[in-house]
């Protein structure tokens, strides 16, 4: 992070606050979709939960950017009275080492669509097998586990990538993004 400005550090920062807070949100949501769907329903949104990690990226783009987004959202979770607790930390940092995953392999270089759904499907699939190990997915049917594994990589690519590049895409429409990488590329395709 030595080449990072300090104006991206805070942007970083703020976001993950905010995102902490739509996470803490959604968990109620996902109990009801449990309730009516079972194990497989915090699947069908899951991808909420690694959004930051692709926004942040998209904005920023620079090496870090998903894995700090996402460890930062983690620790005010945490603060805020998530009741995971603490290994919800570690959480977090096994979703954005998964977000990072797919930005790495560009080298913090390409930021298309696919690349961001692709970030997506990355912090799904680290997730998901981080999961399986202490959720005790092991008691379910293959069939199951496979089921909610595909639900989980739609989800990370459909609503991380997708709706995280929409999310960034109508901030920068704003101008308010216009001094970061995301803003000048927008400001560059509205002169081309």
């Amino acid at each position: 992070m030595n080449n990072w400005r300090f104006k991206e550090i805070v942007v970083m920062s703020a976001l993950a606050v905010v995102f902490a807070v739509v996470y803490l949100a959604f968990l109620p949501v996902g109990k009801v979709l449990v309730g009516f769907f079972g194990p497989i329903g915090y699947d069908l949104i899951f991808g909420i939960w690694f959004i930051v990690s692709i926004i942040a990226a998209y904005i920023i783009r620079k090496p870090g950017a998903a894995f700090m987004s996402e460890t930062i959202a983690a620790m005010v979770e945490v603060l805020l009275g998530n009741a995971v607790g603490p290994m919800l930390i570690v959480s977090g940092m096994v979703q954005g080492l998964g977000a990072e995953a797919a930005f790495a392999m560009t080298r913090w270089k390409n930021y298309h669509t696919w690349v961001l759904m692709a970030s997506g499907v990355g912090a799904a699939v680290f997730s998901f097998v981080y999961g399986y190990f202490l959720g005790g997915f092991a008691a379910l049917s293959t069939g199951y586990v496979t089921a909610m594994f595909i639900a989980r990589i739609i989800s990370g690519a459909l609503i991380s990538g997708l709706l995280g590049k929409a999310i960034s895409d109508g901030l920068a429409k704003t101008g308010v993004l216009s001094s970061y990488a995301l803003g000048k590329e927008y400001r560059k395709k509205r002169t081309a």
